[in-house]
């Protein structure tokens, strides 16, 4: 196996995240009392049990690279998350960032913020 990174998310309700997340193709792989991982693709993310976090004061985040951003954005859209400017959980349209690669925002159910970014194919 290659080397990887994967982030530590938190979960208030490991039910809540899966249903949330299998909503535009993430598919639960692993699950204990205290651990869950969902991937969806090459993109695999991992929770740990956090019944007492408070979403509106998360300051967790993860970019997620994506070779087809818009196929993931509207798969996104579609499982009913909004776009909005504030709220959770709710998506920031992909747009040409600032730093020069094409993105969005994803911000789930916990007040995690997930960088959605264009990679080069």
């Amino acid at each position: 196996m290659a080397d990887r990174a994967v982030p530590n998310l938190p979960s208030r309700s490991f039910d809540d995240t899966v249903a949330f997340y299998r909503g535009f193709g993430f598919e639960e792989r692993f699950r204990d009392g205290g651990w869950l991982i969902l991937a969806r693709g090459g993109i695999e993310l991992e929770f740990f049990l956090a019944p007492e976090h408070d979403p509106y004061a998360s300051w967790f985040m993860t970019s997620v690279r994506v070779v087809d951003l818009d196929a993931l954005y509207a798969a996104v859209r579609a499982s009913g998350v909004p776009e909005r400017d504030s709220g959770i959980p709710r998506l920031v349209p992909v747009a040409l960032r600032e730093w020069g690669q094409r993105a969005g925002f994803l911000i789930d159910p916990d007040g995690t913020q997930l960088h959605l970014i264009e990679s080069p194919a």
